[in-house]
């Protein structure tokens, strides 16, 4: 169970302790791969080209004095924890919302991956949030202020982290044709079923809404339907179970 303390102080030294054992190879050559492709393709026809991007990710990139240059990603992202299981009495939403770390390399990203962010190391009733830094994840942000998102729910922890993490290396590595439409993905652990949120900025484009939808569902190999809802409508709390949007 992961209990409300410091992130910020107690991250960084384990990166920094970490980073022999956890960047290894083929870590960071399977994320490149993704990277490079820049769309997501069956992964059965792809296994030779898999090898070739891990084989080149483990034998080079070296800079200076022998170290390894990390790999920097196409733009910086944030962490976000929510522990919303003990909410102080009368305290407004977002008040347990917390930022724990931005990171903008490849190498940062398997290290916060491996130690902290994984769904299924959450208490009940907190949500992990990843984000483009420069964007809260709150309705009242001016990124977020018209948008909406597409949820997917799962009751076996096991799924969701692997829907969670298919959905980060897709985000940082840049997969989605409407990548600047899109604002960061949250994590939600319940009691009785979890949740993964996929946000975006304008709602009302339905035709942009429907290719990100789309294109996530191949992402997270999610079979049955999902919904697009409003941040607008949660706000006003107007009702639409079936959603704005669907695919």
């Amino acid at each position: 169970m992961m209990a409300d303390i410091s992130f910020v102080s107690y991250i960084k030294p384990i990166c920094l302790a970490a980073a022999p054992p956890l960047f290894s190879g083929r870590r960071t050559g399977l994320l490149l791969f993704v990277l490079s492709r820049g769309e997501r393709r069956n992964r059965r026809g792809m296994a030779a080209e898999v090898e070739t991007a891990v084989e080149a990710a483990a034998s080079g990139g070296e800079g200076e004095g022998g170290q390894k240059a990390p790999h920097r990603l196409e733009r910086k992202w944030t962490f976000w924890f929510d522990n919303q299981s003990k909410p102080k009495q009368g305290a407004a939403w977002g008040t347990t919302l917390r930022k724990v770390y931005t990171f903008d390399t490849v190498e940062e990203f398997w290290c916060l991956y491996d130690q902290i962010f994984r769904p299924s190391k959450l208490p009940g009733n907190a949500d992990f949030h990843c984000f483009k830094t420069g964007i809260e994840p709150k309705w009242e942000d001016p990124e977020c202020a018209n948008g909406g998102k597409w949820s997917v729910t799962c009751s076996r922890k096991g799924t969701l982290d692997n829907m969670w993490l298919e959905t980060l290396m897709a985000l940082i590595g840049e997969q989605f044709d409407e990548s600047e439409e899109i604002c960061g993905v949250v994590a939600s652990v319940r009691q009785r079923q979890d949740k993964l949120a996929l946000w975006t900025k304008t709602a009302t484009n339905e035709a942009v809404q429907m290719s990100i939808g789309k294109k996530w569902k191949e992402i997270i190999d999610y079979n049955d339907k999902i919904v697009y809802s409003f941040h607008d409508d949660s706000r006003r709390e107007k009702s639409s179970r079936g959603g704005r949007y669907s695919v």
